[in-house]
């Protein structure tokens, strides 16, 4: 099974870098390299990172001076060292079959991108119907415009080149402008796999306002193209703490 690079950036994300870290040391999959792109973050994200060096030996910490998504992404693209690319956020959780699953179905369906489910089960049935209509347009889109989760997306160092990698002038949405622009050469489809993302995010803008919102921006994206010049305002690492909110 092929060997896989994972990007994971981080922003300010000490309470959960090493709950992802611990995940990735346990997978069944044992050929990777864990690479931290670290935004310049304010708080000791970055050394708990490295206290996983030796669960990890495969492991990189970068820190950036400057901060952003797509910026972070294409660093660390440029750091890895095999061809096989995943792009986490510090906050996914992964099961220990994740790895040895999806290199399956990414050798099995002759995938160079490719996205994956969000995964609800622990959540409650409200979250659970939102979970499964937001994964159901996933898969839907998947055929004729795709869409993403960059919170957990599998690439190509090839497809990454030539596509010229994340666009670094786009806030919202990003990640589903790499899917669609790649999709141009590539086959782009969803694996039948899942992970699990603190849902903060959720809570804290509201399950509703947040799907209205990348609603609202897919439907923009469908009519009039990508959002470059800040149409719908989205700011990188705003959410913050259930006991720190803002």
């Amino acid at each position: 099974m092929n060997p896989i690079s994972i990007v994971v950036i981080t922003l300010n994300e000490e309470k959960r870098i090493g709950r992802l870290l611990e995940d990735l040391s346990q997978q069944s999959h044992r050929d990777f390299e864990v690479i931290v792109v670290d935004s310049n973050s304010d708080d000791k994200t970055c050394e708990v990172a490295k206290g996983f060096e030796q669960a990890l030996p495969a492991l990189t910490v970068h820190k950036m001076e400057s901060r952003g998504t797509s910026l972070g992404r294409n660093t660390g693209a440029k750091l890895a060292v095999h061809e096989h690319l995943l792009f986490l956020d510090a906050d996914v959780r992964l099961e220990p079959t994740f790895l040895t699953n999806a290199l399956h179905q990414l050798e099995k369906r002759k995938l160079e991108v490719a996205g994956v489910y969000m995964n609800a089960e622990q959540l409650s049935f409200g979250y659970r119907l939102g979970y499964g209509a937001f994964n159901a347009g996933l898969f839907l889109s998947s055929f004729f415009f795709p869409t993403s989760v960059g919170a957990c997306l599998f690439s190509t160092q090839r497809a990454h080149q030539e596509i010229g990698g994340f666009d670094e002038s786009i806030v919202l949405c990003e990640d589903c402008d790499y899917v669609k622009r790649a999709s141009k050469t590539w086959r782009y489809r969803m694996l039948p796999i899942s992970f699990w993302f603190d849902p903060r995010r959720l809570e804290q803008d509201g399950f509703f306002n947040m799907g209205l919102t990348y609603l609202k921006a897919n439907i923009r994206r469908f009519f009039f193209g990508e959002m470059r010049n800040n149409e719908m305002e989205y700011k990188f690492d705003h959410y913050k703490d259930a006991n720190n909110k803002c």
